[in-house]
């Protein structure tokens, strides 16, 4: 049986807030978090309070929906070195473009750029997408090995989730394109989210290092049970709210303690 690696996706949107969730995370019981560095961008709306039978509660719009701020009001070097400084725990560093579910605002090459210079900080592992152009990934792989950074080839698919036998192929044909290849489907339905469940049974057992996944209802199976499917790394989250699980989605806690009472 695997014993996964738990990496906390950090959902703070400035430094500060990412340095706080991270060391929260910590105590948690997460091997490493993932500094989503395209969430610096976005602008936080201000709450709005939600009567219901139970009470009072704050509800923030859904993130696809936030404004982001200037491409200049981001510090990058500043910000690279004070992530740097102040988290705990190995990091994987990502700037998601928004044609991969991210919310960075500005374009390919000022991406790269971040993407470098998180590279030359010889940050622990880098998320370099298998959409990158070819030529610049292989530029951006070769430097992530020069620097000692280890890589998530990843592949995020936001409309939806295809089958088994795809998902499977993408993680045996791109084994040399990171040291962990990820794959994030959109399940739109439960036979989505079983697509991930039969594509790690079918890769399990074969040596091979990955991270499968969907996001909506039914992608916390993958999660839960990654440990008797051989997955590699398994990402969640420092959340708690209501219905955490529709949204595919599982707390740190949930998850060890899950695991601890599977037995796994």
């Amino acid at each position: 049986m695997a014993d996964p690696k738990v990496c906390v996706s950090l959902d703070g949107t400035t430094v500060e807030e990412m340095t706080d969730e991270a060391a929260r995370a910590n105590l948690a019981g997460a091997d490493m978090v993932e500094v989503r560095f395209d969430r610096l961008y976005l602008v936080k709306p201000d709450p709005t309070i939600s009567e219901e039978e139970e009470g009072e509660r704050v509800e923030l719009p859904p993130e696809n929906s936030w404004d982001t701020v200037d491409m200049s009001e981001v510090d990058v070097d500043a910000s690279i070195a004070a992530l740097k400084e102040g988290l705990p725990l190995p990091v994987i560093f990502t700037v998601r473009p928004v044609s991969e579910g991210g919310f960075f605002p500005g374009i390919e090459s000022e991406r790269i750029e971040i993407l470098e210079k998180a590279i030359d900080s010889k940050v622990s592992w880098i998320d370099l997408e298998l959409s990158i152009d070819d030529s610049t990934r292989t530029t951006l792989k070769d430097a992530a090995n020069a620097n000692g950074c280890q890589i998530i080839a990843s592949i995020h698919d936001i409309n939806g989730t295809p089958d088994a036998a795809t998902i499977a192929s993408m993680v045996r044909d791109n084994q040399d394109a990171g040291n962990i290849v990820k794959f994030c489907g959109t399940a739109n339905n439960h036979d989505d989210a079983l697509q991930i469940i039969e594509a790690a049974t079918e890769l399990s057992g074969e040596g091979l290092s990955h991270s499968l996944m969907s996001v909506n209802s039914g992608g916390d199976w993958a999660r839960l049970h990654a440990p008797i499917m051989d997955q590699s790394l398994v990402y969640a989250t420092m959340k708690n709210e209501f219905k955490i699980s529709d949204k595919g989605l599982v707390n740190v806690r949930d998850l060890r303690d899950a695991w601890s009472l599977l037995e796994y």
